[in-house]
């Protein structure tokens, strides 16, 4: 049986050390639960910016150029907490006093001082955000991007047979990864339901309540017979004024190509049917969700042959500034004909460059095909 390592500090000496009166406090300083690492960090750059300052005044300020404080500023802006980097602050601010009572203010510059102003009150807005949202250095970032990553694996469809096919396709506004256009889906067994949600604006602005929604949309699917008439409900109950929401289900039967589409307010769903070669327009229709308590839907139902689909849509698709909305589509369905040379996986990203080109909004597709 192995013996322990001995301790880096005996024993004595660790119990002389702690009954010294001015190690006591320090160490509490330095280990103070959470916000230790603050700490440590607000000493460091403190005397990094005293060691800048003192080198800077008396050895050369080519080797140690007060823009240097700059990175210190940058640093104390990520990571520490505002009060801290307050701190930090006063002690730079210090530093450049010595540096310009030593060698002067023009050798400092005008030019530099600007700079190291405008990057303090950057880095103060930055620990001043962060200290709303509760969390120290880059965590609300890796927060945001790990929200996307859920959001997005959440926006995929489940596994299909080999004799089916589906492509979803969702394009933000300005590139953003956030928007106000998600899909949620389920697999059980040979049903699958999919929802395809639209919330009222676009980009980051809507991203934030389709984040919320598409929890809570995704919760329902599949817990209820009802779909959309449960998210209306829940809806409703918030009794919040911040734009309206519509979406479609469409509940398919992968043995028999039944299928089931349910509206509220959302851009009428088109069907491909293979023996006319044609795309027909969908009859169901509905309130827009959270407006009224109790929601009517006109579902409209019908099955999918080989060859057949079905191309589910948000408005951003066939809605642009200045045009009706009949017009959209009727190019969505003249541009649907180019899927068909191609093939439907090839032609469904086409298809949303091609009608999305010209204007900045939200646009989502989904289309699920019989081969």
């Amino acid at each position: 049986m192995s013996s322990r390592p001995a301790p880096l500090i005996p024993p004595r000496l660790r119990a002389f050390l702690v009954r010294v009166p001015l190690l006591v406090p320090i160490v509490r300083f330095f280990r103070r639960g959470p916000l230790g690492r603050d700490r440590n960090l607000l000493v460091t750059l403190i005397m990094l910016s005293l060691l800048i300052g003192l080198l800077a005044a008396r050895v050369s300020t080519e080797w140690f150029s007060p823009s240097l404080l700059i990175l210190v500023t940058l640093v104390g802006g990520l990571q520490l907490r505002l009060r801290s980097l307050s701190k930090l602050l006063a002690v730079e601010a210090v530093a450049l006093g010595y540096i310009a009572a030593t060698l002067g203010v023009s050798r400092i510059g005008l030019g530099l001082m600007v700079t190291i102003a405008f990057t303090s009150i950057l880095a103060l807005l930055m620990a001043r955000t962060r200290g709303k949202l509760g969390v120290q250095g880059l965590r609300g970032d890796a927060m945001l991007l790990e929200l996307r990553d859920r959001l997005k694996s959440q926006g995929e469809l489940p596994p299909m047979p080999k004799d089916w096919g589906a492509k979803v396709v969702l394009k933000q506004a300005g590139g953003s990864s956030f928007g106000g256009d998600f899909l949620v889906s389920l697999r059980d067994g040979d049903q699958v339901d999919i929802a395809l949600v639209d919330v009222s604006g676009k980009g980051v602005d809507a991203g934030t309540r389709a984040l919320l929604l598409s929890g809570t949309f995704g919760g329902l699917l599949g817990s209820v017979e009802d779909f959309l008439p449960a998210c209306n409900a829940y809806l409703h109950r918030q009794r919040g004024d911040e734009g309206f929401v519509t979406a479609v289900h469409a509940r398919l039967n992968l043995t028999t190509g039944e299928y089931t589409i349910t509206s509220a307010g959302h851009p009428p769903v088109v069907k491909f049917d293979a023996g006319t070669g044609n795309w027909q327009v969908a009859s169901a229709k509905g309130v827009v969700l959270g407006v009224v308590p109790d929601l009517h839907c006109e579902p409209e139902s019908g099955v999918l042959r080989k060859g057949d689909a079905l191309l589910l849509y948000t408005d951003g698709l066939i809605e642009q500034p200045g045009r009706d909305i009949d017009a959209g589509l009727d190019r969505l369905l003249g541009e649907a004909e180019r899927l068909l040379p191609s093939g439907f996986r090839d032609g469904a990203r086409a298809l949303v460059n091609a009608m999305a080109s010209g204007h900045n909004d939200d646009c989502a597709l989904v289309l699920i095909w019989r081969p």
